[in-house]
């Protein structure tokens, strides 16, 4: 079996070194690992630093098109390099290498499509108090929207499996973690979870410049996420809100009417009247998501097959190519 460890990198020529050192030789259960790096558009000289620290795979984007992008690449890559098994690993060496073999046990033992590592350690200490009550949050969030039981949804620091790779499909542009659960979740893979250790932040993190935005931008993803795989569902919330709103609304009136002083208060009937439009119209949008998610389950079914011919091809290629 190979193992391919995949690392985003977007001027990291300071802390790859330091990565690449920490990664182990070897993993057991699998026979062969290879590195692959993805640059999203670095300025600073990180592929020829990979290069220069024995990483022969590179795959390199000319500029910048964020972490979403990055993930797709990196696993169409490791699976072009006959992965059985991929791993996300930060270039900014956040997380101990060593703790590779612990994500991918389950994995081999069979037990698990995806892993993500739960973050303990020094790094994690580094956190403030609000920091750590709003990745408790998200993650309760993120357990709820996917059905899954992870208690570190925003860890990068994951496992797939070649199956799990070939079946995800990252839509958002800013990040991976989130919508990646949602899906795995709604799709029938078996997530797992182990702890890992963490290693002092060594930089300030790229992927959002404050906490408010982070939260807008992943709150949305999440949204977007479970909306796309249960659509019937999140617009019959959405409508049964609005048609409590107009049953409130209508009692008032009914309340006022009843006691003879509904004289003026004939603004609550039309309110109510907007309001059970409104929610009748939600409802039917959420029929046609339905129906819409139902054609996207077959989409995402073909791709899978056109995904395994199009790496059975490049197999045969590479034995013919051999001989």
């Amino acid at each position: 079996m190979k193992l391919v460890v995949v690392i985003p990198a977007l001027n990291e020529a300071t802390t790859l070194p330091h990565a690449l050192a920490d990664l182990p030789d070897a993993v057991e259960g699998f026979d062969e690992l290879e590195v692959i790096l993805v640059d999203d558009g670095s300025t600073d000289g990180t592929s020829e630093i990979a290069y220069a620290n024995g990483v022969q795979r590179i795959v390199r984007f000319p500029q910048r098109r964020g972490l979403a992008e990055v993930f797709g690449a990196g696993v169409d890559a490791a699976l072009r390099a006959g992965a059985d098994a991929v791993v996300w690993f930060d270039a900014d060496n956040q997380y101990h290498g060593a703790d590779i073999a612990a994500l991918v046990a389950p994995i081999a033992a069979g037990t698990a499509d995806i892993v993500v590592g739960e973050r303990h350690g020094e790094g994690v200490a580094e956190f403030s108090r609000t920091k750590r009550t709003l990745q408790r949050l998200g993650s309760a969030v993120v357990r709820s929207a996917s059905g899954t039981d992870v208690p570190d949804a925003t860890s990068g620091f994951r496992a797939y499996t070649r199956e799990a790779a070939l079946r995800l499909n990252v839509l958002g542009r800013f990040s991976y973690t989130l919508e990646s659960l949602i899906q795995a979740g709604r799709s029938g893979l078996a997530v797992a979870s182990v702890p890992v250790q963490t290693n002092p932040k060594r930089r300030a993190s790229r992927l959002f410049r404050s906490t408010p935005e982070y939260m807008a931008r992943s709150g949305a993803q999440v949204l977007r996420a479970y909306a796309t795989y249960e659509p019937l569902r999140t617009f019959l919330y959405l409508g049964a809100v609005m048609m409590l709103g107009a049953f409130i609304v209508f009692g008032r009136f009914v309340y006022y009417y009843s006691t003879g002083s509904g004289r003026g208060h004939i603004q609550s009937l039309i309110l109510g009247a907007i309001l059970t439009i409104g929610a009748f119209q939600v409802i039917v949008i959420g029929i046609l998501g339905d129906l819409i998610a139902a054609n996207r389950r077959l989409t995402e079914r073909v791709l899978l097959r056109v995904r395994r011919l199009e790496l059975a091809q490049l197999e045969e290629h590479e034995l013919e190519m051999d001989r």
